[in-house]
């Protein structure tokens, strides 16, 4: 069942006060710095919508904790796409199931990419798969839509800063709403 931008809101409004654990920042927080450095720079309402929900997945289990210190990859990027979709195009929910990968990506391709991660970072990134190969990182970069993911992962590697001042869920909700399949 796919879920509304009001479904959307309520799901940050229950949840999105929990400490985004290793970060000092809470998932709310994560969320709107994410999308407001998409804004900063210029993208489209489509990619700052991903850069909204990117880790909404992390949102939708029970576990107590966070799921990485325990072992387990809670494949969050795909966790969240039978929610989103019908609701947004491919352009918001191929950038979030690409996010995870962008980041093995960048570790492979950038470097001093995977020194800057924080711990829980690097330690979620070996639940993930670990750094990509040479060939997997061409082949990932040639994918539709491989460079918005790679964008929106840097922006998620800096949307960790406790205190920052961004925009409002509402402000970035009327963004979806304006690439919403649904709301037109």
């Amino acid at each position: 069942m796919a879920l509304t931008l009001q479904d959307i809101e309520q799901l940050f409004a229950q949840r999105g006060h929990e400490q985004y654990t290793g970060e000092p920042v809470s998932h709310l927080e994560h969320a709107l710095q994410s999308a407001s450095l998409g804004e900063r720079e210029g993208a489209s309402d489509e990619l700052v919508t991903a850069a909204l929900l990117h880790d909404l997945g992390h949102l939708l289990h029970d576990m107590p904790g966070t799921p990485s210190m325990e072992g387990i990859d809670d494949v969050h990027q795909y966790r969240i796409v039978p929610f989103l979709r019908g609701l947004f195009p491919q352009e918001v929910i191929g950038a979030i199931e690409r996010h995870v990968d962008a980041k093995r990506y960048l570790c492979a391709t950038r470097a001093g990419y995977y020194e800057a991660l924080s711990n829980d970072s690097k330690r979620s990134l070996e639940l993930q798969g670990g750094i990509f190969s040479r060939e997997q990182a061409e082949q990932f970069i040639a994918e539709p839509g491989a460079e918005g993911a790679v964008r929106l992962r840097i922006w998620d590697d800096q949307a960790k800063q406790a205190g920052l001042a961004t925009p409002t869920l509402s402000h970035f909700l009327q963004r979806a709403r304006r690439c919403s399949l649904t709301a037109h």
